[in-house]
């Protein structure tokens, strides 16, 4: 495990959460012209190898996005994901590229919105009780402010592209209960996670449907591999910080690029 042994410091801990029903497959033409949008978990952060121009969206070549399109022989890619976007950012910064020519769209966005950067934070420095008060206040965003906000980006992405098949892709359960080398992270701590990882996975899988959309589960992919798992397929606290919290190679290639492929072919 790539753990550090002490937390102190973790406060810039960058993270995202969590996620519901797979789709039927999606058809999939010869050649795609393919976008990629979304925030740290569409750019591949957490895999430490980025291309030297996305600086600080961290767009990576282990991304599942870049995977699938070196594995499809896609006509055209357009890589636009961001670490940090919210769903604003994609709105305003990441539609460039799309149009009635595009033929698949993924995204995975939501996470930051409702703020589980901090709550990753609070559970990693506070106490359980901390920790349970900052997933409930995940979870009250999640059902209260993010239904409007991912409607008006995915009727954005529909706008940009009206043609394309787009395929919202899920966030994993972050967390396996059990013993782990991270000091105080216990597992009331790591289960309060997972449950908010549940919440944000219902409400994006509802807005996704609700928009024709094709919601992409990943939590089952996941299971057994979160952190403090013995075959970790997500990094806990991590040096850069940055890379906390979210996939390592094997995360985008064995849990995220499966999935993918399994509604896209």
């Amino acid at each position: 495990m790539r753990h550090l042994r002490h937390v102190v410091g973790a406060a810039a801990v960058v993270a995202a959460a969590s996620t519901m029903l797979a789709a039927p497959a999606i058809a999939s033409p010869a050649a795609e012209n393919y976008a990629a949008l979304g925030d740290s978990y569409a750019s591949g952060v957490g895999t430490r190898e980025y291309f030297d121009d996305s600086g600080d969206c961290r767009r990576s070549p282990k991304a599942y996005a870049q995977l699938w399109a070196d594995s499809h022989g896609v006509s055209s890619f357009t890589f636009n994901a961001c670490s940090g976007a919210v769903t604003d950012d994609v709105v305003a910064n990441q539609l460039s590229g799309l149009s009635a020519d595009t033929t698949l769209v993924t995204i995975s966005i939501g996470g930051n919105d409702v703020g589980f950067a901090d709550v990753i934070q609070d559970c990693l420095l506070g106490t359980d009780s901390g920790c349970d008060s900052a997933v409930s206040e995940g979870e009250e965003k999640a059902r209260n402010e993010l239904p409007a906000k991912l409607d008006s980006t995915y009727a954005a992405i529909r706008e940009a592209a009206p043609n394309a098949e787009v395929v919202v892709l899920g966030y994993p359960r972050l967390t396996e209960l059990g013993d782990c080398g991270i000091p105080l992270f216990s597992d009331a701590k790591r289960q309060r996670i997972n449950d908010g990882s549940d919440v944000l996975a219902g409400v994006i899988s509802e807005r996704a449907q609700a928009a024709g959309f094709t919601y992409a589960d990943t939590r089952d992919a996941f299971d057994g591999h979160g952190v403090c798992s013995s075959e970790e397929w997500i990094n806990g606290p991590s040096n850069p910080l940055v890379e906390s919290f979210h996939p390592n190679v094997d995360g985008y290639a064995k849990g995220y690029l499966p999935v993918l492929e399994s509604v896209t072919g």
